[in-house]
């Protein structure tokens, strides 16, 4: 199965001792690419998309949905002070990760403050402030885990970070995500066990 790296190392690969012991007669081959992989050419069996509308590559079936956050780790109050409002983001590093340009609606940091002009007054110019970006998410997510700086993410790839308060959210401001989807050709071969691999994705959400 082919999904993205970020959806592989943060939700899938904790996930898989489970599935293993479920079914210990189907071994999977995870291909955690950020390239879309061509389910109709074989490359393939089943996909884990991460899309806002349904795939057109095959059946797609919608299994779950985030919410990006303002997030950092609480140590970081103890250098630069709590976030009470955007203003106080200028004490702090802002942390980017990479979107691509042709995705007008990217959770990013550029629509977070048009958001929040909306509810404050006072929001620094992004000229202002210190910034870090990352190409990989992944990387961006270790940063601000380590205190680096404050970042936004999904709440479904920092679940854990979330729960165990390794991270926190900075603001009581969210922007909307995507969706995930299991996506399958038609008629396959494996169909038994692909169905039974999408039950399993619903069963440990």
């Amino acid at each position: 199965m082919t999904t993205t790296n970020a959806f592989a190392s943060r939700w899938l690969v904790p996930r898989l001792p489970r599935w293993r012991k479920l079914r210990p007669d189907a071994p999977l081959d995870v291909i955690g690419t950020d390239s879309v992989i061509d389910l109709r050419a074989g490359d393939a069996d089943v996909a884990i998309r991460y899309a806002r509308t349904p795939p057109k590559d095959g059946n797609p079936r919608e299994f779950l949905r985030d919410t990006f956050w303002p997030m950092c780790s609480p140590t970081l109050f103890a250098s630069g002070g709590r976030l009470r409002k955007p203003a106080d983001l200028r004490r702090h590093v802002i942390v980017h990760c990479y979107w691509s340009p042709s995705d007008l609606e990217a959770p990013t940091w550029q629509r977070w403050f048009v958001v929040v002009r909306s509810k404050w007054s006072d929001v620094p110019a992004f000229k202002d402030m210190d910034h870090l970006s990352f190409r990989e998410e992944l990387h961006a997510i270790e940063a601000v885990t380590a205190g680096q700086g404050v970042g936004i993410f999904s709440d479904v790839l920092v679940a854990q970070e979330l729960a165990t308060g390794t991270l926190v959210k900075a603001f009581d401001v969210s922007l909307p995500g995507y969706r995930f989807y299991v996506v399958r050709s038609p008629g396959h071969p494996r169909e038994k066990i692909i169905q039974a691999f999408e039950r399993w994705l619903q069963s440990v959400i």
